[in-house]
């Protein structure tokens, strides 16, 4: 958040707004069939919604600090966030985008199941532009990257977070689907898994045709599907420009 208005700290005030925001009533916080506009939060209140959450992050990026300097980091972080926010932008069923150090994460509208399928179809584009990115960096001199991908589907909370009247706020989402979808990416992509994965509940909302990629995997006595799965006309695009 970036600070636009400077307010004298008065410990009265903030008194009063922890008591505010505390005293708020549970009955602010409605079920919702699909995910309402920004405008309509307040700092009391918040909707519980339905969604699927896409996580992508960089496997290893601690490594990475040594081996090259940081104006060269730099640059690597900025095309692949770049480009995995306008994929993920790009989808009428993304509402939100964060991004956070070298992870970018998605929240998106799935009212039906064919809407996880589309979700689904944005993992494999991410998956193939690692490829065009690694294509990129080669070509400079720069060590390529893997990712690691996680997605689930659940209920989540959407509240509106900061401090009231100063415009410091964003949005922010709670629950176990958020949670998941980020574990679940920090898990893919590394010891042998493929770089997509994604949870049971996930799994079982997909098409037959898009179930057909996967295989299953445990981690922690917790049933997994992970795929390598890629999208054909990037594909196509890469042999193409690529050589």
């Amino acid at each position: 958040m970036e600070v636009t208005k400077r307010i004298l700290y008065d410990v009265e005030k903030s008194a009063s707004r922890i008591d505010e925001i505390l005293d708020a009533s549970n009955s602010n916080y409605a079920d919702k069939t699909s995910i309402p506009s920004r405008d309509s939060l307040t700092y009391i209140n918040g909707y519980y919604v339905n969604v699927t959450a896409l996580f992508i992050d960089i496997v290893g990026s601690s490594d990475m600090t040594s081996e090259h300097k940081r104006p060269t980091l730099a640059k690597m972080y900025r095309a692949f966030i770049s480009e995995c926010t306008a994929i993920m932008n790009s989808s009428e069923h993304c509402k939100e985008i964060n991004i956070n150090g070298d992870c970018v994460w998605g929240v998106f509208e799935t009212q039906f199941k064919s809407d996880i399928d589309t979700v689904f179809a944005i993992a494999a584009q991410l998956n193939s532009l690692i490829k065009i990115l690694n294509y990129k960096l080669k070509k400079k001199g720069y060590s390529e990257i893997s990712v690691g991908i996680g997605i689930d589907y659940g209920r989540a909370l959407m509240v509106k977070a900061g401090y009231s009247g100063s415009g410091l706020n964003d949005v922010i989402w709670m629950g176990d689907v958020v949670n998941s979808a980020c574990h679940i990416a920090n898990k893919a992509g590394r010891d042998y898994r493929d770089p997509i994965m994604v949870s049971s509940c996930l799994y079982g909302n997909l098409n037959e045709e898009n179930q057909k990629f996967f295989k299953t995997t445990w981690i922690d006595y917790t049933t997994y599907y992970q795929c390598n799965v890629i999208n054909l006309a990037m594909e196509a695009w890469y042999t193409e420009n690529c050589k």
